[in-house]
């Protein structure tokens, strides 16, 4: 997920976003504990986009998401 896609998204929108990566974050937890996962840099992948949504969120409390 690239970040000018995450700025166009609406506030609602990334909370439920940061919602639905959790959960997959745990689905891919869940298969690579009981050795059904393929690739283990999926984990990694959906924990940086995790930290991508939660900055442009924390970026607009504070009003510096504006500029971009």
């Amino acid at each position: 997920m690239k970040t000018k896609e995450i700025r166009q998204m609406s506030s609602e929108e990334l909370n439920k976003k940061v919602t639905e990566l959790k959960n997959e974050l745990f689905n891919l937890r869940f298969r690579l504990a009981t050795g059904q996962l393929d690739n283990p840099s999926s984990i990694k992948q959906v924990k940086r986009d995790i930290a991508r949504v939660k900055t442009i969120i924390r970026q607009r409390e504070l009003g510096m998401g504006k500029e971009a």
